[in-house]
């Protein structure tokens, strides 16, 4: 499985690495050219063209791997790019950094565990204490199982070829959770972890070099709130929520940035 080299900014243009910042901090194709006023055209151009340099099959990994090695931290020059101050400013008068779509979406997050995201100081080292309740949620959790994504409703230009998640109940109320993913290029990366629901990170192993760990909450049976980190740092706080048929899942994920949070939400559909 492949473990990618660290990536040189020096490889990318101003441009090229604003775009990568923008869908590092959970912007799509459609929102990057709409914030930039450019055509998604010509942001897709040079999303492809700094897959082409660095050898990353998919822009949203490429932008993950920059963002786990903190390349928006290092005081990059990104003056060359022609809408930096646009950016750096702020929205444009009249357009706030949420939409009403991703409002609505924060709204449809559980709220208990909307509450647990607003009131973790720092979901990477608070631990909670166990009750018997939420060893019990874990073994009746409609959670457990194998899921694949719904990858016609991501953006073609973002489409991995598949992603695959299974959860298990592990001894002592945990989680066994396994990710597979696909690249576009067919590529193979996989996280697995084994953790406690007190909200204390656990290692992650494997090949995907964005995460080295994540910390879980369950505030009901049907509802897991992962939060992935790298470094001690969070990377993106993800909301598993199973539909009452127990057929799909969707998950709906808060990237770490700064400002107002991104938020994005996929669907899988259960295969085991």
């Amino acid at each position: 499985m492949p473990i990618f080299p660290p990536i040189s900014p020096d490889t990318l243009t101003g441009k090229e690495l604003e775009i990568l910042r923008l869908l590092a901090g959970g912007h799509t194709v459609k929102s990057i050219a709409a914030r930039l006023e450019r055509s998604e055209a010509s942001i897709n151009e040079r999303l492809r063209e700094a897959r082409r340099k660095t050898g990353v099959g998919s822009s949203r990994e490429l932008a993950r791997q920059l963002a786990a090695q903190k390349i928006w931290d290092k005081n990059i020059d990104l003056s060359a790019a022609a809408s930096s101050a646009k950016i750096d400013a702020g929205p444009p008068p009249g357009r706030g950094r949420w939409s009403k779509g991703q409002m609505m979406m924060l709204i449809a997050i559980p709220l208990a565990a909307a509450g647990l995201l607003l009131t973790a100081t720092n979901p990477l080292e608070h631990r909670e204490t166990l009750g018997p309740a939420v060893a019990t949620a874990a073994a009746t959790s409609q959670l457990a199982g194998r899921w694949s994504l719904d990858v016609e409703k991501i953006p073609a230009e973002e489409r991995p070829r598949a992603v695959m998640i299974a959860f298990a109940p592990a001894a002592g109320g945990r989680w066994h959770t396994v990710v597979t993913v696909e690249t576009p290029d067919g590529a193979i990366q996989s996280a697995e972890s084994t953790a406690s629901l007190d909200g204390l990170a656990a290692p992650v192993t494997g090949s995907m070099a964005a995460v080295d760990s994540v910390s879980l909450r369950q505030p009901d049976a049907n509802t897991l709130v992962m939060t992935l980190g790298k470094g001690g740092q969070r990377v993106s706080t993800r909301v598993y929520t199973v539909a009452m048929n127990g057929k799909t899942m969707t998950e709906t994920i808060v990237w770490a940035a700064e400002g107002m949070p991104q938020i994005v939400t996929a669907t899988f559909n259960r295969i085991g």
